[in-house]
């Protein structure tokens, strides 16, 4: 018998000794962390929705409607911001549900659905921060450029562009939009994506339960 056999003889005697969980337990143990999981998605996302409520406060001043006016964007800002905060309290109801569900789970089946459903409502969370914020990009260049075009002095109103200007322009355009963008998933990454990860974690651990 060599040193590996040996080895292998010595941990399995040792693996008798240390405590075996039955499945209750360990279906306890992962409810209580998916619970805790998705409990702190809700927080996160309450957090997240008032530091911005905050922040328009400090930014959103006499000079920003101003500027809004200016551009012919007043209305559409109001808009924006109706239906922002709308869809926000949508996702953050359906965070809570998706905790509520999970709290009240006395299934590994049922907490297998509702951890698919929470990553779910996550990932379509992230979807329309960046679908919006692209949108809202867009909408927002677009208004100010044609205002600025109306409302130039005769002597600047000339805009033209050759193709190659035209081109740089675009361009130019698109990639800071792709920086935006990319900066907001990155954190929204941080933020969500370790709790998501997470939440996976637990549901391969219930789907192996479930097969042995």
């Amino acid at each position: 018998m060599d040193d590996l056999d040996l080895l292998k003889k010595d941990w399995k005697k040792q693996e008798k000794n240390l405590p075996h969980l039955s499945y209750d337990e360990l279906y306890k143990m992962i409810w209580k962390r998916s619970s805790s999981i998705v409990k702190w998605i809700f927080v996160i996302s309450i957090i997240e929705f008032l530091l911005g409520v905050v922040l328009g406060i400090f930014v959103i001043d006499d000079d920003y409607w101003q500027q809004m006016e200016k551009f012919s964007l007043t209305e559409f800002t109001i808009i924006t911001y109706g239906l922002s905060y709308l869809i926000t309290f949508y996702f953050i109801f359906r965070f809570y549900k998706n905790y509520q569900r999970i709290s009240t789970t006395d299934s590994a089946q049922l907490l297998m659905k509702n951890i698919l459903r929470t990553r779910k409502t996550v990932k379509y969370y992230i979807s329309f921060i960046l679908i919006s914020s692209g949108f809202l990009f867009l909408v927002t260049f677009y208004m100010m450029m044609r205002n600025h075009a109306l409302t130039a002095e005769p002597t600047t109103k000339d805009m033209s562009f050759d193709t190659t200007q035209w081109f740089l322009f675009i361009g130019g355009t698109l990639l800071v939009l792709a920086v935006l963008l990319g900066a907001i998933w990155l954190i929204y990454r941080v933020v969500y994506g370790i709790l998501l990860r997470r939440l996976q974690k637990n549901y391969k651990e219930l789907k192996k339960m479930e097969m042995e």
